[in-house]
Order: structure tokens, then sequence, then C-alpha cells
């Protein structure tokens, strides 16, 4: 097969977990219906934007959480941080690119890679 030929089959994949994709970045509770979502499907669209959200919520959490009792600078600019990837994220996921978030996105796919 020429590499036009494979070119509809992503398209395809992409624009079937588009939706799911951008669901996946409104809070995490979007995350979770964005999950359910894709659950029947396995879109692997979907499921990457899936597992970056969900690797960001948790760091952003455990920001909340523990390093705001320490530090509020600290917290802060580790909030800034995690908006930016965010941010990423969320673009990469309208344009419809896996784009991994700088520094952590390799460790989200790999840590939910049964999503």
């Amino acid at each position: 097969m020429s590499e036009d030929q494979n070119k509809p089959t992503t398209t395809n994949t992409v624009d079937a977990g588009k939706t799911a994709a951008i669901i996946s970045y409104i809070t995490f509770i979007g995350t979770i219906i964005a999950y359910v979502m894709n659950n029947e499907k396995k879109n692997p669209f979907a499921a990457f934007h899936i597992r970056q959200m969900i690797g960001l919520s948790i760091f952003s959490l455990l920001n909340s959480f523990l390093i705001a009792k320490f530090s509020s600078w600290a917290a802060g600019a580790i909030g800034i941080f995690l908006f930016v990837l965010w941010i990423i994220g969320f673009i990469g996921a309208i344009q419809g690119e896996e784009k991994k978030m700088p520094l952590v996105g390799d460790l989200f796919q790999d840590w939910f890679k049964g999503i």
C-alpha cells in the first residue's frame, strides 16, 4: 500500500476520536465522560488524549494537596506549568494531532497504556 492509501485511515481515526479527545480536556469530569465514550470504540487518538489528561489531572491533584501545603510559590509555579501543558494538549486535540506534553507526555502514555 502506498502512503496515500494509509492516510485516510489515520484521518478517519482522528475524526472519529476528536470529540472524545476534546471532551477529555474539559475538567476531570470530561475526562471520565471521554473515557466512557471511548471504552467501547477504543479509538487510539481519543485514548492518547485521555491518557495525557489523566496524567495531568493526577499531577494537578498532587500539586493542590501536597505541594501547596509546603510552598504556595512552588504550587503556583507548578500550577502555571500544568496549565501550559493543558493548553498544549487541548490545542493538539482540536488540531487533530497527537502532541505529547513536554517532559511528562511519554510518562503518561506509558503509565496509562491500558486505556
